[in-house]
């Protein structure tokens, strides 16, 4: 009698433990993966995309080929609940998916629901998909409507918020010769705002201080130790440490905050931490569901806790791969021990890079190429 693993989401886990599924695939075993989107964007790539830099084929992965090579069935659609109890995934347009075993790696989305107007007006970094629908209205605008101002406002001011803001310079400052006023041309203010004193305040003071400089002269404006207290479709409030209000005007509003976990995962019933995220043992399996895998953004492990970065998640997808093949035949799982430090490549819009590693930091084009090749081999590990 076969048995079913049905993976939920095509994260980079995902994808790497496919690619190795397919080599060596474990007989008498069907596989399903269900995810909403046919090709999934690689977040290493995407600030490089953003900017121009790559195509829209370089930076995505095509899961419907990857499925194919690793023999298993693709379905595309949204899953929006567990039932832990019949032991099935419950999908926006499809009947109930039956499993013996469950992997996840459905990423994380930012935290809006606090702030009044941003659910309606604000344009999440995740999903991806999403945020390159909001991206591409700001292009089309540009190209249908030059003479016209646009602003933008980025709200967080994390890694992700800073690289987007400069990626996103490059882009418009290529497409009119530099972001400011010119002939015939619109003027385009980019805002960064920060509750924080500090930029990227996972990382040291160097990147910090480097990065803000950058930002500003590049004229991107900062707005640090500013809470974001009302979104509009043409602004936002922001309230200073003093207690002040500032309105920043904002044609697009794109909110790159702390991640936050889908609620139909806590809804489940499976083990969360106070954020709603999968707790999970050194082994990715669910701390209370041990049939359950869970990687990525969407795990977390108390005896290892971690930034949400990409670099985890790829990480964890050869252990991810040997797990699914020991529980199902019943072997002895190995532990994922991630490593304490990783070394962060911030790209600065201009084909160049920050590294970050400690307390340690240094900028230069090669970075950049470091980066771009690191980029290429993992999208050629997906790609079948």
């Amino acid at each position: 009698m076969s048995e079913s693993l049905i993976l939920v989401g095509g994260g980079h886990s995902h994808a790497i433990a496919l690619g190795l599924w397919g080599k060596n695939p474990l007989p008498g075993v069907n596989l399903t993966l269900i995810s909403d989107v046919e090709n999934t964007p690689y977040s290493g790539m995407l600030p490089g995309y953003v900017a121009g830099f790559y195509s829209y084929e370089e930076t995505h992965i095509n899961l419907r080929s990857l499925a194919e090579f690793a023999g298993a069935k693709l379905i595309i659609d949204s899953a929006i609940a567990l039932n832990l109890q019949q032991n099935q995934v419950i999908c926006q347009n499809h009947p109930p998916i039956d499993f013996d075993y469950l992997s996840l790696d459905i990423g994380s989305t930012p935290q809006t629901i606090s702030v009044p107007g941003a659910k309606e007006y604000a344009i999440p970094a995740k999903p991806v998909p999403l945020f390159l629908e909001g991206w591409e209205k700001v292009l089309e605008q540009q190209r249908e409507f030059p003479d016209q101002d646009i602003g933008i406002s980025i709200v967080g001011g994390g890694a992700g918020g800073v690289e987007l803001a400069l990626n996103m310079h490059s882009r418009l400052r290529d497409a009119t010769g530099r972001t400011g006023v010119r002939r015939n041309r619109g003027k385009i203010t980019i805002n960064l705002i920060h509750r924080g004193e500090k930029l990227l305040s996972g990382h040291n003071n160097w990147v910090s201080k480097r990065l803000e400089k950058i930002l500003l002269q590049k004229g991107i404006r900062l707005y640090l130790q500013t809470t974001v207290t009302e979104v509009f479709p043409n602004s936002i409030l922001g309230r200073s440490p003093n207690s002040s209000i500032t309105t920043i005007p904002s044609d697009y509003t794109f909110w790159v905050t702390q991640a936050t976990a889908p609620d139909w995962i806590k809804a489940s019933g499976i083990g969360t931490d106070d954020r709603g995220f999968i707790l999970v043992q050194d082994t990715l399996q669910s701390q209370t569901h041990p049939h359950i895998f869970a990687t990525g953004d969407i795990a977390a492990n108390p005896n290892y806790p971690r930034p949400k970065a990409g670099v985890f998640a790829v990480r964890q997808g050869k252990p991810l791969y040997h797990n699914w093949r020991s529980l199902i035949t019943g072997k002895p799982l190995q532990p994922y021990i991630p490593q304490k430090k990783y070394l962060a490549l911030i790209g600065t819009g201009d084909k160049s890079a920050i590294a970050s590693w400690g307390k340690w930091g240094l900028q230069s084009p090669l970075l950049w190429y470091l980066k771009d090749y690191i980029d290429r081999r993992f999208m050629a590990l997906t790609q079948k």
